[in-house]
């Protein structure tokens, strides 16, 4: 947000109270932007942040738009019993083992990839990836794109034609050089009254089933385990992860989230770039981790 001189300035820091993060059981958290540094780095302390909360019974699950095999190594040992939403909310897996999945309609697949080429052949510097379940798919080769592409999909198979793939169809991502929402949303305008388009970064967009989303996938999982919303805190900073937070008692917005989900979230964490995700989690729980800065005093 700005002040009345066009400064740019962070918005307060906003926490609950005590008695409301007593009985805390899920914490919901989005990646890019909110769990990740500035060097797109795990945090150091999470490690320990994540033993204890296992000892406490305290389910920790990323939530990302990003692979599911992606998420699992980049957790390594540490991710071995984490529930992972992956894909904004298409599949929701633990230990390997699936616990949902939403697939995609191959038409739609279709007429999205027909668009996004459509795109790109009047000049868009944009490229599209079919999410299946086995592996991603892309059919743009050039390092620039594939740099891109492969910071999110770990399994990641160059085809001719993806539209010629053999796989269930989780997600169609598509990743624009310049502004995803000033160029991909209006060209996917068609989509939006029967499917998810959602923002998901300042580059990228994911079309998904109508009633595919993080919000879902939590929902899934606090009736998987029987959790309640009171009992569930969630963190986000971009538009794929409102209805995540919808879906927490205790939702988050990263102080560096877009403005949009800093209205809808009921508190505000410190940055991605300052351990936010890490130093609330830890302040809130009253669980005490060496070298993190404590939250200030409420």
């Amino acid at each position: 947000m700005t002040d009345n001189g066009g400064m740019t300035v962070a918005p307060a820091l906003s926490l609950p109270a005590p008695d409301e993060v007593a009985d805390v059981r899920l914490v919901a958290v989005d990646m890019d932007g909110t769990l990740l540094d500035a060097d797109h780095e795990l945090p150091q302390a999470l490690g320990p942040l994540l033993e204890e909360l296992a000892r406490r019974d305290v389910l920790f699950c990323p939530a990302s738009g990003r692979q599911y095999a992606n998420l699992a190594a980049r957790f390594g040992d540490a991710g071995a019993d984490l529930p992972f939403i992956a894909e904004n909310g298409a599949y929701v897996a633990r230990g390997g083992r699936e616990i949902s999945s939403d697939v995609l309609e191959r038409d739609v697949v279709l007429q999205v990839v027909s668009a996004v080429r459509g795109l790109a052949g009047s000049g868009a510097d944009v490229g599209v990836v079919v999410c299946g379940k086995r592996s991603a798919y892309v059919e743009r080769r050039d390092a620039a794109f594939r740099t891109e592409a492969d910071r999110y999909y770990t399994l990641l198979t160059v085809v001719d034609d993806v539209l010629a793939v053999d796989d269930d169809v989780l997600k169609v991502a598509v990743f624009d050089f310049a502004s995803a929402e000033d160029t991909v949303v209006p060209a996917l305008q068609a989509f939006r009254s029967t499917h998810q388009v959602v923002v998901s970064g300042a580059h990228w967009v994911d079309v998904l089933g109508a009633t595919t989303h993080k919000g879902a996938a939590v929902r899934r999982l606090q009736e998987a385990y029987g959790i309640t919303p009171a009992q569930t805190m969630a963190f986000g900073d971009y538009l794929n992860d409102v209805e995540m937070l919808e879906a927490a008692g205790l939702s988050f917005a990263m102080a560096n989230a877009h403005p949009e989900v800093l209205s809808r979230a009921r508190f505000v964490a410190p940055p991605h770039t300052d351990d936010g995700v890490v130093r609330t989690v830890a302040g809130l729980l009253g669980i005490d981790l060496p070298g993190v800065a404590p939250l200030p005093d409420r």
